[in-house]
């Protein structure tokens, strides 16, 4: 995975995901939600999560939540 995190940012494990009863995936970014995974989408990702590891799972993530920063957030 080196080639692919090139800065080690996925190192510091920055995502979190949280999956409920019914199915649904939320995914925290720094502890922040930031996007809620339902249906097929949410199944596929959790099949793939189960079988990854730490790593694999901070890049999986990271892939599902795209382009979620372009520099316009507000800080808080």
């Amino acid at each position: 995975m080196s080639g692919v995190d090139k800065r080690g940012k996925l190192e510091e494990q920055p995502f979190a995901c949280q999956i409920t009863k019914d199915g649904q995936v939320f995914i925290h970014w720094h502890g922040r939600q930031i996007m809620v995974l339902k249906g097929k989408s949410a199944e596929k990702f959790i099949a793939s999560i189960e079988q990854a590891d730490a790593q694999q799972a901070q890049l999986l993530m990271a892939r599902v939540t795209g382009h979620f920063k372009h520099g316009n957030e507000k800080r808080i």
